[in-house]
């Protein structure tokens, strides 16, 4: 690999990006790096304004062009879990580890390596560079700056989103809304279970009808279909609930998420989980008497991406002389690519390192991806400077 990309790469580690963290540190050496080559650029912060994304242009303010997309944010890792410190760079053998190694610091580091190169071309169309905060929560950041992009600039040709995917395209992606539930009950003393009703006990009880939920859709599951695994799914994430182990806990929560395939519609899950909660309500407020009005479930959605689907278009073109090796994939994993498509946008998923190593401990990228991933923004380039009937005489061939 290049050592313009090694160092870069072993930059972005280094910068705890974790989303609970502010991301600026990170942002201002992207910032410092493009202004170094006289490329300008624009922070588009978070309420807070602790966080930011980034976007900038390079080449013409023309029609068409390329727009990179990537988010800044890292999963939590615990350095016990590691064998090397996750925000240091470590080289083994022919591996590369550190926590966004794969997803995907490694596209971030693969564009802005590209910059030199693209500031010296004869760029007859722009490439735009578009990184957002707050992804692994739930691409917090990428609306804002989607808009930005549509408000702000001509319309570009294609966006690729650079999510790990093994520098194959991937051109469809499930849903994902992800929800927070409230149970609470009446408290009481552990021995006297008939003066109480038990939060977890319930909590339980609708946790099971997710799953319950979720074993429907695996029984039905469409065959021939792109997507692993090919139904929709739902699971819960995390629950926390009652103060001692003596008493019969009033207060339980928990969080969950529902993946959707392109077409469907998660409200109808929450409808039929909302009946089953009214349901077993029903005897526990009738126990509980004057006290009924306290027994409660309560669901609030969290987040929300919609699902993305490219069965045709300039993007999918795009990345068949990117990549000739072309092989159409579906992803479950969710990226602010369905953001983007609804946006309006002509977008696909293609980018260094695998999905199975992303959000693990001990996260590492070949060195073979990062070499993959020079070569595609080589061609990018001589793409961008090449006459706008390129990809017009690819599509005919």
């Amino acid at each position: 690999m290049r050592a313009e990309t090694y160092q870069l790469l072993k930059k972005l580690i280094s910068f705890n990006t974790v989303s609970k963290h502010s991301n600026l540190p990170l942002i201002e050496f992207i910032q410092n790096y493009l202004h170094q080559h006289n490329v300008e650029s624009h922070l588009l912060f978070n309420h807070t304004q602790d966080k930011a994304n980034i976007v900038a242009r390079i080449g013409p303010e023309t029609p068409g062009g390329v727009v990179i997309s990537g988010h800044t944010d890292v999963v939590p890792a615990h350095p016990n879990h590691w064998q090397s410190p996750p925000f240091e760079l470590t080289p083994k053998q022919n591996l590369l580890y550190g926590r966004g190694t794969a997803d995907m610091k490694s596209f971030l580091a693969l564009a802005l390596a590209a910059v030199p190169a693209l500031k010296q071309a004869p760029l007859r169309q722009p490439l735009y560079l578009a990184f957002s905060y707050d992804e692994e929560i739930g691409c917090l950041g990428a609306p804002q700056l989607i808009d930005y992009l549509k408000n702000n600039f001509p319309k570009p040709m294609a966006v690729i989103v650079g999510e790990p995917t093994l520098m194959q395209p991937v051109v469809a992606h499930k849903s994902i809304v992800t929800l927070k539930t409230e149970v609470t009950g009446l408290e009481a003393h552990s021995s006297q279970t008939q003066n109480g009703i038990s939060a977890i006990t319930l909590a339980a009880q609708l946790i099971q009808f997710i799953h319950h939920l979720l074993q429907e859709n695996k029984n039905k599951a469409q065959a021939n279909s792109l997507f692993v695994p090919p139904y929709d799914t739902l699971q819960a994430g995390t629950i926390q609930g009652g103060s001692a182990v003596n008493i019969i806990a009033k207060h339980c929560a928990f969080e969950w998420d529902i993946r959707c395939l392109p077409g469907q519609n998660w409200h109808h899950y929450l409808e039929k989980f909302n009946a089953f909660a009214k349901k077993q309500l029903a005897p526990l407020k009738q126990k509980a008497g004057e006290k009924a009005q306290e027994i409660q479930v309560n669901t609030q959605v969290l987040a929300e991406v919609p699902a993305f689907n490219n069965p045709k278009g300039q993007a999918r073109v795009l990345l068949s002389y990117l990549n000739p090796g072309f092989q159409p994939q579906a992803a479950p994993f969710v990226s602010e690519a369905g953001q983007y498509q609804a946006a309006g946008f002509d977008v696909i998923v293609c980018g260094p390192g695998a999905i199975d190593q992303a959000h693990q401990p001990n996260e590492y990228i070949t060195v073979e991806q990062i070499q993959a991933g020079e070569t595609f923004f080589d061609r990018l380039l001589q793409f961008l400077c090449a006459p706008s009937t390129t990809l017009c005489k690819k599509e005919k061939a």
